[in-house]
């Protein structure tokens, strides 16, 4: 086999590019993480189908905030959408052909979205009507959960003639989800109310969707800075973070808020206004090493919204330490461990105390939160050197944050840099000379 011709620059690239791809869609903080969208056929029409479409999210921290979801597909044949429950096409379609009834949406390519809260009670279903906001599973799982229900014609009418929809789509509210082909599967078994009888669907298929960060942005959302109480340098995001300034793009710190043009005009993929900073994030968390005890040590986390239109609601943070298998007490936030493998302990996730904080305010006065940790030490080891109690990872809402380079860590007085050593070491032989000249 002639080896030389896989030895190429754009190969090489190509390869590169796959692997990383692959390696991005995979969190190892939530390994078993992604949204699968159930359809489960509940009954036969004349000329199709009754399904209850069900949308499970399975991440541990990584929720679909307002404006909520957006589901797409194809259909395989020439099918068409009769009427939804709990969910809206956002387009009808041409259905010039239909003469008495009209179809709901003749689209050969549908998007649905979520209903919003306060429709009336004979256009809704269970776990639907929640303007597509959908909670991470770790958070609260009876909120991970969205349904609706759609009669679909001109399709099969069997389990063998029905031809399962492809190529879906799924926006959470913005870009980054993949998703597979639809996969039939046992069909769901259903309890009724009273426990006694079970119902089965006539049929299931379900599709996954799995999320990149680098799908949904070329660039990281959000970035850490760092200050401990032992070294009076503060650590600062680093410049450039989140993609350089752009002035055009940005509103100067300095500037009449309500002056901004389109500052509260809501996007679909919720594409940030940001204020003017080196570091040009919308979200900053700060880790401050307060206090350090006998036998305890206290750390504080600052999280600052520099977006000015957008609100985060339902936030997660998620930080990587080693220290958070042994975590006492935490203050103002929730906090749940994460134990994606039995043989490490090492990350948690903090989110907000529902009706106290549980929503990062826009950017301004108002736009911060923070919290502070008490963690219990481990004499073999705990150390304040070489930025061991700073995080490994920091994660806002399911994207990792930007860390800084780790030579810029705040580090111990006694393992300053040579050049910080040696001009010590000059201004104190300076002093000795002149105290000596004195006497």
């Amino acid at each position: 086999m002639d080896f030389d011709r896989f030895s190429s620059p754009f190969f090489s690239a190509v390869c590169f590019i796959l692997v990383f791809s692959r390696a991005e869609a995979y969190d190892y903080l939530d390994p078993t993480g992604n949204i699968t969208l159930k359809w489960d056929v509940i009954s036969w029409t004349p000329d199709g189908y009754v399904a209850v479409v069900t949308m499970t999210n399975f991440q541990m921290y990584r929720h679909i905030m307002s404006p909520g979801w957006t589901v797409g597909w194809t259909w395989a044949k020439k099918e068409v959408i009769w009427s939804m429950v709990g969910a809206q096409a956002t387009e009808q379609g041409d259905c010039s052909k239909f003469r008495m009834n009209i179809p709901h949406c003749c689209m050969k390519n549908p998007t649905v979205v979520d209903m919003l809260p306060g429709v009336p009670y004979n256009q809704q279903i269970a776990n639907c009507c929640k303007g597509g906001v959908v909670s991470s599973w770790g958070q609260d799982p009876s909120a991970a959960v969205s349904s609706f229900q759609l009669s679909v014609g001109r399709s099969g009418t069997t389990n063998k003639t029905v031809r399962l929809p492809k190529n879906f789509t799924l926006l959470g509210p913005g870009l980054g989800y993949s998703c597979s082909q639809a996969k039939i599967v046992p069909s769901t078994v259903f309890l009724t109310s009273d426990g006694r009888r079970k119902t089965q669907a006539m049929m299931t298929w379900n599709v996954t969707c799995t999320y990149s960060q680098m799908l949904a942005s070329k660039n990281p959302t959000c970035c850490v800075s760092m200050s401990s109480f032992y070294n009076s340098t503060i650590t600062p995001c680093r410049t450039c973070a989140c993609g350089c300034q752009n002035n055009s793009t940005c509103v100067p710190s300095d500037s009449m808020i309500q002056s901004v043009v389109g500052l509260n005009t809501p996007t679909k993929d919720n594409t940030p206004l940001v204020q003017c900073t080196k570091h040009n994030c919308p979200i900053r968390v700060h880790w401050h090493v307060k206090l350090n005890y006998k036998e305890y040590w206290r750390v504080k986390i600052s999280i600052t919204n520099f977006n000015y239109r957008l609100n985060y609601t339902q936030w997660t943070l998620v930080a990587q330490h080693p220290n958070l298998n042994n975590i006492t007490q935490v203050f103002s936030f929730a906090y749940k461990p994460l134990l994606p493998y039995k043989s490490a302990n090492d990350s948690g996730m903090f989110y907000g105390v529902k009706f106290f904080n549980d929503i990062l305010m826009e950017a301004g006065p108002d736009g911060n939160i923070q919290t502070e940790l008490i963690l219990q030490k481990d004499k073999n080891t705990f150390t304040l050197n070489k930025g061991w109690a700073f995080p490994r990872k920091v994660y806002f809402n399911g994207d990792e944050c930007m860390m800084p380079l780790p030579d810029d860590y705040p580090y111990l007085p006694n393992s300053a840099p040579k050049n910080v050593i040696g001009l010590s070491f000059v201004i104190s032989a300076f002093f000795l000379l002149e105290l000596l000249a004195f006497w």
